[in-house]
């Protein structure tokens, strides 16, 4: 009974396959970390730039953690930290900009 002696990672929010994924982890975490700043401060229209530059590198901090990634769960992680930096972009895009204001 060998299955018996398995450790289930299916039920895991962070299982992997095994190996460690530093980068693939690191933007990960900053790809979420973005998201929920542009995300969060798209909702003020004063922090436009704010939401639009931290939209702006959450997506291409997602996008080559996306190229790299390795398991499902990262590229999971990945699409709900691509898909809030989206909506933050778009919002802080559409309060002023990247550059409204400055000049």
């Amino acid at each position: 009974m060998a299955q018996a002696m398995r450790r289930d990672t299916a039920g895991s929010l962070f299982a992997t396959d095994g190996k460690p994924h530093p980068l693939q982890d690191t933007l990960v975490g900053v790809t979420l970390v973005l998201g929920a700043i542009a995300f969060v401060t798209a909702m003020f229209h004063h922090l436009h730039l704010l939401s639009s530059w931290t939209g702006l590198v959450g997506i291409f901090s997602g996008a080559y953690g996306q190229f790299i990634s390795v398991t499902t769960r990262e590229r999971f992680f990945l699409v709900l930290g691509l898909g809030a930096s989206a909506v933050g972009f778009f919002l802080g895009m559409a309060h002023g900009g990247l550059f409204g204001g400055l000049w």
